[in-house]
């Protein structure tokens, strides 16, 4: 059922953390061996407005194989020739019988976990829309400080301050409880020339983050430059954001000095205490990679949690052997991919519930 609601995320359907619970306990109510039931708990609780209605369909019945059995328009079908040798093996194309083999594969399903360095503008695009629709709101958790409640502790300061707006006389006991807010996260995106394929969707991606807790995302960009992109990030829509960062950052394509701008970072203020960061970086250090290191270091006791992003890291083969991967590595709370969707996906999934 995770999976499904991931196919129908990356699909455009709001498959957020609430409704994909509220699928499981209809489907748990309806049955959930079977398939008609399965089909109906997830249609009545995914699905928002008409439009997500044929992409529900499309996602349910590549997911779940064979006929969707509700309504709605049929999902695209590949079909998928394949030779094959003739019994006798002699591999002519004459004698050769050909198998004729029909596929039902969606095409979200196929960008999800292709390299964005690697797509062609049209595929780009498809898949910068997705992550303009991603939900990655956060657990919310209790702050330390109080807000005015009708349950909770006893707050002497409003009731002793009612008590003299009124003479001396309580009418009333003031009651305070601590509020409730999402744990902040800080996100910090190289834009230098080696990152200059993924700079872009990653900080689209920063914008969907932006989009759905503007009160607890900070954005900056680093490359030879610290800058923060946060207030060109909060446009609504994702092409002007785009447009608004290009003309906020001055170092796009350049060079990589993480240590001297991750240590300008942390000697700013107390953004990362107690925060979630997200470096997302390939580690290419020009400058000094034990400078970067004692920066790091610096920063996994400032952050709640350090988490680095690197695009190659979904690459069969990598290794992290470049200096500033290594002398970052040791504080480093999780190492991630950060090359596709679906590695989108799971960011945002690790980010929700750290």
């Amino acid at each position: 059922m995770v999976g499904f609601a991931r196919t129908l995320r990356a699909a455009g359907v709001p498959a957020d953390h609430e409704r994909t619970q509220a699928m499981l306990e209809a489907a748990v109510h309806l049955g959930a061996a079977d398939r008609e039931a399965v089909y109906w708990a997830g249609r009545l609780t995914m699905c928002a407005g008409p439009d997500d209605l044929p992409r529900y369909d499309r996602c349910f019945a590549a997911y779940f194989g064979g006929d969707r059995p509700g309504p709605g328009r049929p999902a695209p079908v590949v079909t998928v020739v394949r030779h094959t040798l003739a019994p006798d093996g002699d591999g002519s194309s004459g004698d050769a019988s050909r198998e004729a083999l029909a596929a039902t594969a969606g095409r979200t399903e196929v960008l999800r976990h292709r390299d964005v360095a690697r797509m062609t503008p049209a595929e780009l695009a498809e898949v910068h829309r997705m992550i303009g629709l991603l939900r990655a709101r956060r657990e919310p958790r209790r702050s330390r400080r109080f807000a005015p409640s009708t349950r909770g502790r006893l707050d002497p300061r409003r009731t002793m301050r009612e008590t003299l707006r009124r003479g001396g006389e309580i009418a009333r006991l003031r009651r305070r409880s601590r509020r409730v807010r999402p744990r902040r996260v800080v996100l910090l995106v190289d834009v230098s020339g080696s990152m200059a394929p993924y700079a872009d969707t990653l900080l689209r991606f920063a914008h969907a983050l932006v989009r759905c807790e503007p009160r607890a995302t900070e954005v900056f960009s680093v490359g030879t430059r610290l800058t923060r992109v946060t207030p060109a990030l909060r446009h609504r829509d994702p092409g002007a954001a785009m447009r608004e960062v290009s003309a906020a950052v001055p170092d796009w394509r350049g060079g990589t000095r993480l240590g001297e701008e991750l240590k300008r970072f942390l000697d700013s203020g107390s953004t990362a205490r107690g925060a979630i960061v997200v470096i997302a970086s390939d580690g290419w250090e020009r400058g000094d990679p034990s400078l970067l290191g004692r920066q790091m270091a610096r920063l996994s006791r400032l952050a709640h949690r350090v988490v680095w992003a690197n695009p190659h890291k979904g690459h069969e083969g990598y290794e992290p052997l470049t200096g500033g991967m290594r002398a970052a590595l040791p504080y480093v709370g999780a190492f991630v991919a950060g090359h596709s969707l679906a590695a989108f996906e799971e960011l945002a999934e690790r980010l929700s519930h750290a």
